[in-house]
């Protein structure tokens, strides 16, 4: 009789710890893989959250119930970046998705197999210290390209404004992709006979008095796709406004906080590819290092209404409104 019992109680046992594992994870019941995603973003504003929502988006549309996004934000710290990005090595995410040049630099650091896909990034050569760049990275990193086209952008200025001589080109010195953008528009900008100079900040704490600087000298001032400025573009603002000096922004976000006009890319719609990337990744076997790096499909030449008016620019008929 005790040996019966001690047999049913050892039946009960084993099937009380099945039922345990069963419901741990109930979506695995199908069979379908869980994919388990880090999202690595620098800070919130305006772009990089689109860009983010853009991926999430990407991944319900393409793994629906298959995946696991676990979102870190590192407000604006390069060592919370190297921090989280370890943290996601060290839980061995399936896939790490790096939003702005920070996050990717200290994604490429943490790990050389999990793949990443980056977004928000202007130059992927630029910021991997990749030379001579062909397009794609030869690593366990691929993504989408934010780059706007920055001769067009160099062009707008003289379009919007023709009697400008001087340009500043305002940027934190810490974003290398926003040096790279400055050189770029620099080089547009000395071609079609404008004087050009760079006013670079370290951080914040300095932004203010650069700007007055750049407001000084300059006739316009050029603020590139750059997450400091995005973070701050009220500051900008402030100061361009009272010393009557117009800005022309590298995208949207800026421009609505501090600018007058762009041409500007959805950072939804990058984001969105990143995570269409990311499917490629996950489930065909797609290999990052051979992935062509991609861009926005489209531009669209933008108007912030408010510092416009305050302005006096009349704008060609192709400028839409920023909301």
């Amino acid at each position: 009789m005790k040996k019966l019992l001690s047999l049913l109680l050892a039946l009960l046992l084993s099937v009380s710890l099945f039922g345990c594992s069963s419901s741990e994870e109930p979506q695995e019941e199908s069979g379908e893989k869980i994919y388990n995603i880090g999202v690595l973003q620098l800070i919130q504003h305006v772009a990089l959250d689109a860009a983010t929502d853009g991926f999430i988006r990407a991944l319900d549309d393409k793994l629906p119930g298959q995946y696991r996004v676990h979102v870190q934000n590192a407000s604006g710290d390069a060592n919370n970046c190297n921090t989280i990005a370890n943290q996601f090595v060290n839980e061995n995410v399936d896939l790490i998705m790096a939003n702005a040049t920070p996050a990717l630099q200290a994604s490429a650091s943490a790990t050389s197999s999990i793949p990443i896909v980056g977004v928000s990034i202007s130059h992927y050569g630029t910021a991997l210290d990749i030379s001579p760049w062909n397009g794609t990275t030869g690593k366990n990193i691929t993504g989408v390209s934010d780059l706007a086209p920055l001769d067009q952008q160099a062009a707008q200025i003289l379009e919007i404004f023709p009697d400008t001589k001087s340009v500043g080109i305002l940027y934190c010195s810490a974003e290398a992709n926003s040096d790279y953008q400055a050189t770029v528009v620099e080089e547009s900008l000395k071609a079609l006979g404008v004087s050009v100079k760079r006013f670079t900040f370290s951080d914040s704490n300095d932004l203010a008095a650069v700007t007055q600087s750049a407001c000084d000298e300059s006739d316009v001032i050029y603020v590139p796709t750059d997450n400091t400025c995005a973070s701050f573009a009220e500051t900008i603002n402030n100061v361009t406004l009272n010393a009557n000096t117009p800005v022309v922004a590298g995208e949207e976000g800026i421009c609505k906080s501090c600018g007058c006009v762009t041409i500007s890319i959805s950072y939804d719609t990058i984001g969105y590819q990143a995570g269409l990337m990311a499917y490629e990744i996950l489930v065909n076997g797609a290999d990052p290092a051979t992935m062509e790096i991609q861009f926005a499909p489209e531009y669209t030449k933008k108007y912030n209404p408010a510092n416009c008016e305050k302005y006096g620019i009349t704008l060609p008929e192709d400028y839409v409104p920023i909301d």
